[in-house]
């Protein structure tokens, strides 16, 4: 089927979302031949009166076989409305009745139900066209609109135009992407233990594996995805022949829950145990091997060392089980700023930059670039400095492509303050601690002898490299220095060993090392 509409706007703002519907269906117990479908109707996101809080997408047509036989094709897709989750189900799933005759008048010929699998999916984004534009810049935006109005998780997946409003910057102008060197992605959601619904997207590169690949907070699995690199750690590591499985738990700001309130407790008890669980369901693997990033690192720490099992290896990207900080950061810590801003009502912090230049968003950044931090080359960008206030410097510049620096706004995005708070916790302890303090953790460094490799970036100002050197030495100490390695990655800092320009030269081969050696 081909969906026509002359006017995205009126498709997008007329209560009855109606376009046109041509094409051809085939269905041999009807005809031999494929049937010829006219007078077609097609309506995307109407309400459904017999059901609450649902959207319907109806596919109404006669099909015509080359006889002149007549048959009406009634169909829907049932769209819940939900944040995020049951979109992807929803809207591969259409539920049909065909009619003997012009219309719904007739007999019923049949019911059935037709899925789009995944790789179709993925071609049928790739046919969304904008016409009647006057140039590149105006098809782009038209997609766009279009996109936010559709859902923003079935471009991001699939590619083709970014588009999706972010928590960032919603009014970011829409860029063409690069597609990925993957295939087609499988997405599976699951739920934790107190039902929170979280979401792994697996591409299945070869027999290696399955690794998961679990991300930061105040991102997404994106920061492993992102096409504004020459070569991502996911197109890495799927070359090599992995299972790549990205994780985004409940800190993913791809997910409803990143402005709720919880902590790193939450993330190690019920995510991980949830995540790894799925994923040996799904491939019937024994174990998983996991590659870990700053809050992801921290948590994957917390989560083994509370018990966690089916991993059999890991890559801990920062930091470990114990947290050294550049001065700034130990002084937030130490005057409790975390806890100041909870009381005053603050529930969430975030890098958003408003598109419409309140003066009080004026001020906020004129007052930012008087943060005291040094960077090694000029940087104007206000979203720049917003991830530098909230957490420290990320990255060192000079290991960012000017696509990564321009468009971070794609990667970043927002975090509950009751993270902070944890953190706070944890930063003043030195180590991993619950969020009451308490020393729940270390003492149980037993649970992690399995192989792990730490990596740091020499430059890296938001956990020091002592973090990770702490944690390598007691497990060394405590389990055995074989089983343990650490590199230190020159003139890197912390997520740009993640979303560097050069991170598959200078990064990727010490984790693919460490990954095919275990």
């Amino acid at each position: 089927m081909t969906i026509q509409s002359d006017d995205v706007e009126h498709l997008i703002s007329d209560p009855d979302h109606k376009a046109r519907l041509v094409g051809t269906a085939t269905a041999p117990v009807l005809s031999a031949s494929a049937l010829t479908l006219t007078d077609g109707e097609f309506q995307l996101f109407v309400t459904d009166p017999a059901r609450v809080d649902t959207k319907l997408m109806r596919y109404r047509t006669r099909m015509t076989s080359d006889e002149g036989k007549v048959y009406f094709l009634d169909g829907y897709k049932s769209v819940h409305n939900e944040p995020g989750f049951d979109i992807w189900s929803d809207t591969t799933t259409l539920f049909t009745t065909v009619y003997d005759g012009p219309n719904m008048d007739g007999p019923v010929v049949g019911k059935g139900i037709l899925w789009i699998h995944t790789k179709d999916l993925q071609h049928q984004i790739t046919t969304i066209q904008a016409t009647s534009t006057a140039n590149l810049g105006e098809r782009l935006a038209t997609l766009a609109r279009f996109g936010r109005y559709f859902n923003g998780q079935l471009f991001d997946v699939y590619g083709g135009i970014f588009a999706r409003p972010t928590i960032f910057n919603p009014d970011a102008a829409p860029r063409k992407k690069r597609p990925l060197r993957v295939g087609a992605p499988e997405v599976h959601f699951f739920k934790t233990e107190d039902n929170v619904q979280l979401r792994l997207t697996r591409y299945q590169g070869g027999g290696k594996g399955p690794v998961i690949l679990a991300h930061g907070l105040g991102v997404s699995s994106l920061a492993f995805a992102t096409d504004l690199i020459e070569t991502n750690m996911l197109e890495y590591l799927y070359a090599h022949g992995y299972d790549v499985w990205l994780l985004d738990y409940r800190s993913s700001i791809e997910l409803p829950y990143a402005t709720t309130q919880y902590t790193a407790d939450d993330v190690a008890v019920y995510d991980w145990p949830a995540a790894v669980k799925t994923v040996l369901e799904v491939t019937g693997a024994a174990t998983v091997q996991a590659v870990v990033h700053c809050y992801g690192a921290m948590t994957f720490n917390m989560a083994m060392l509370a018990g966690l099992q089916g991993v059999r290896s890991a890559v801990c990207s920062q930091v470990g089980s114990h947290l050294s900080v550049i001065p700034a950061n130990r002084i937030k810590a130490g005057l409790h700023l975390d806890a100041f801003l909870s009381s005053l009502g603050v529930k969430s912090l975030t890098m958003y930059t408003d598109a419409h230049d309140s003066w009080l968003d004026k001020l906020y950044n004129d007052a930012l670039k008087l943060y005291p931090v040094v960077y090694e080359d000029p940087c104007n960008s206000d979203v720049c400095h917003r991830i530098t206030f909230l957490y420290a410097p990320l990255y060192r510049h000079s290991q960012l492509n000017e696509l990564t620096h321009e468009n971070l706004h794609e990667l970043f995005g927002v975090a509950s303050i009751s993270n902070f708070e944890h953190l706070g916790v944890m930063t003043r302890a030195g180590k991993v601690v619950n969020h009451k303090g308490e020393d729940v953790y270390l003492p149980h460094v037993d649970r992690m002898k399995i192989p792990i490799a730490f990596i740091h970036g020499t430059d890296n100002q938001t956990w020091l490299p002592e973090s990770t050197k702490t944690t390598y030495n007691l497990l060394c100490e405590k389990n055995g220095a074989e089983l343990y390695s650490r590199y230190l990655i020159p003139h890197y800092g912390h997520i740009d060993c993640i979303f560097g320009k050069d991170a598959h030269r200078d990064v990727y081969p010490l984790i693919l090392k460490h990954l095919d050696a275990t």
